[in-house]
């Protein structure tokens, strides 16, 4: 791997999220205060609540005594007044670009009801996503006994919520919002100086120190390609922001792009027993993108291993075997693979030929 430059922050990861590769870290496991990194949780839950219907931008919630007292603690609101109504669109906003302690216990209240309830929520959305150290004790980050995670899973929530919900993105872009009056500008400093970032967040306590998330999005010869960093405990805002630039900078321009496979493009194609159909093809329902070492691109290879027998019934996308990338004789990547074809069961008949041929076999 190449070297990656020197990093002054307390930990940091930089995720390639194209090929879902980490290409640096530096105490990425370690436990650390979120700050206002925990929004990102937060703002998962609305963009799932506004995609199953549960709120609509234009819908307006009241602002509860909670939350305009959570938003005179510490340094970020949105000066959203108490007993007011304010439309979903706006307290997104509030949250996202001002990073508003009021605007996200509102919005908080609006999914689950009470703040206790959305911090349930959370914490079942940390662990469906595989978090192990990451808990949650409020949703705007405050600090707060065991109100924790790392680097790496800070990294793995930002990452699911732009894959899972790219419309949230043109949030995490504006360099300002107005409410109440009040112009705003986003803290995240990249957002200022680099054209292809987008986002994504900022975050400060005394005892986590300046945060940033931030993700870039260029296009390259092997496809667009988006880099994802996550800087914790930096010494000020513009440290935050200039560690960042130093570890996307590098990710863009050490290592190369290279498109295998394209989604749904048959890899192989394998025997299916007691199924409707002999066949399936295999590949994976997305493309298959890695990422070398810059002039390596040349020593990809790949090999495929097979979970045998498949057996009907079967699903497209279904998991039924793995994709091994290798870097000249060093192991590189592995990838699930995946049926790209959806097999039913046979009948009764179909099912016990196979199952006397399986036998013989």
């Amino acid at each position: 791997m190449p070297q990656p430059p020197e990093v002054a922050a307390r930990a940091y990861v930089l995720q390639d999220v194209t090929s879902r590769q980490t290409l640096a870290s530096r105490n990425a496991d370690q436990t650390v205060e979120p700050a206002s990194l925990t929004k990102l949780m937060t703002a998962y839950l609305v963009f799932q609540a506004l995609q199953n219907g549960k709120l609509s931008l234009g819908q307006e919630l009241p602002v509860s005594e909670r939350a305009w007292r959570t938003g005179m603690t510490g340094a970020s609101r949105t000066f959203i007044n108490v007993n007011s109504r304010v439309k979903v669109d706006d307290l997104i906003k509030g949250m996202i670009v001002q990073s508003g302690n009021d605007a996200t216990v509102a919005l908080a209240e609006g999914v689950g009801g009470t703040v206790e309830v959305f911090v349930e929520m959370m914490n079942r959305q940390a662990q469906v996503f595989g978090l192990k150290t990451t808990h949650f004790a409020n949703p705007e980050g405050l600090t707060a006994p065991g109100h924790v995670s790392t680097a790496r899973e800070l990294s793995i929530i930002a990452t699911r919520l732009i894959t899972d919900f790219p419309n949230s993105l043109p949030y995490y872009s504006m360099k300002e919002f107005t409410f109440n009056g009040i112009k705003q500008p986003n803290r995240n400093l990249l957002l200022f100086r680099d054209p292809t970032v987008d986002g994504l967040k900022t975050g400060y306590t005394d005892a986590a120190g300046y945060c940033l998330i931030a993700t870039s999005h260029r296009p390259t010869p092997g496809g667009d390609r988006r880099l994802l960093s996550v800087v914790v405990g930096t010494a000020s805002p513009e440290a935050r922001a200039n560690e960042s630039q130093k570890l996307l900078n590098w990710g863009h321009s050490a290592f190369d792009v290279v498109k295998l496979f394209d989604a749904n493009q048959a890899i192989s194609t394998a025997p299916v027993w007691k199924g409707k159909a002999a066949s399936a093809r295999l590949g994976r329902t997305a493309p298959v993108v890695v990422v070398v070492p810059r002039g390596q691109a040349a020593q990809v290879k790949t090999s495929l291993t097979r979970n045998d027998p498949l057996l009907a019934p079967l699903l497209k996308g279904q998991t039924v075997g793995s994709i091994q990338v290798s870097l000249g004789t060093q192991p590189w990547q592995t990838l699930p693979l995946q049926s790209l074809d959806a097999v039913p069961a046979a009948g009764w008949l179909g099912r016990t030929w196979d199952a006397i041929r399986l036998g013989i076999k």
